[in-house]
């Protein structure tokens, strides 16, 4: 038997999130099936995390056991043919027994995207939260500063969470702008239940000039959800990329040459 890590891009448009659930279609049943098409097993994998309806993700990672002797060099291309066409595995890996991509996970980075003007863009506007107006990104920067660190968010989790605690510790957030296109980037140890896009939606108030940067510090300190903006669509938030200790992190590189 090997532990197999995989490395998925997917579109989150047409399924009720990542994890499997009694009601609705994710991308873990789709994963799922296709390993036991291709394979013959009834294998369940398990993710480095959830992610919503809705949501996208480019760099998810998903292990799980099997006895399948196909080579780790032919294993995504072999179950891409077998997925539909918006979830693609970029990458397969063998990995350590034991290894598990969430319980290992040691860090998580989520970007979202923003595109702002007068009219959406048809070729990404399901990858993109639109803003009809400019938002003052300057302002947007200054309020980020106040995430990092260790902090309890619970003013940027929904009613649903189920986590004990809501402390978390950001590592690093920046803002990338190129034209109408506005992506922020967060990396933390661990995101609450819509953590990411409230704070987005809080972002998006300091950008439009409703509140100051350092109210910010200010909403962190309340520890009180209804302090804080509004939840952002889930259309613009992706998650980017898992982080994950030595020796896993050695055996999760991607060879550009092959990636998808």
């Amino acid at each position: 038997m090997r532990t197999v890590a995989m490395i998925v891009s997917y579109d989150g448009t047409a399924y009720s999130g990542f994890q499997s659930q009694p009601q609705g279609q994710t991308v873990q049943d789709e994963i799922q099936l296709a390993l036991q098409r291709l394979t013959g097993e009834a294998i369940k994998i398990d993710g480095s995390g959830r992610t919503d309806a809705g949501v996208h993700a480019y760099g998810q990672v998903f292990s799980f056991i099997t006895g399948s002797p196909i080579p780790m060099k032919r294993f995504a291309m072999a179950l891409n043919g077998w997925l539909p066409n918006d979830i693609i595995v970029r990458s397969a890996h063998e990995m350590p027994a034991g290894f598990h991509a969430r319980i290992h996970a040691v860090r998580k980075t989520y970007r979202y995207s923003i595109t702002t003007g007068k009219y959406p863009n048809v070729f990404t506007n399901r990858y993109r939260f639109h803003h009809y107006n400019p938002l003052d990104v300057d302002a947007m920067r200054e309020a980020i500063v106040h995430l990092l660190g260790e902090h309890d968010f619970s003013s940027f989790t929904s009613a649903g969470s189920t986590k004990r605690s809501h402390v978390r510790t950001i590592h690093e957030v920046r803002i990338e702008q190129d034209g109408d296109d506005i992506h922020t980037f967060v990396t933390g140890n661990g995101f609450l239940y819509n953590m990411v896009r409230i704070i987005m939606g809080t972002l998006m108030w300091v950008g439009e000039g409703k509140w100051k940067p350092e109210r910010m510090s200010q909403v962190i300190k309340a520890m009180d959800r209804s302090q804080a903006g509004p939840k952002a669509g889930a259309q613009g938030l992706t998650l980017w990329e898992v982080g994950y200790p030595e020796p896993f992190s050695q055996c999760l590189q991607i060879d550009p040459a092959n990636d998808l």
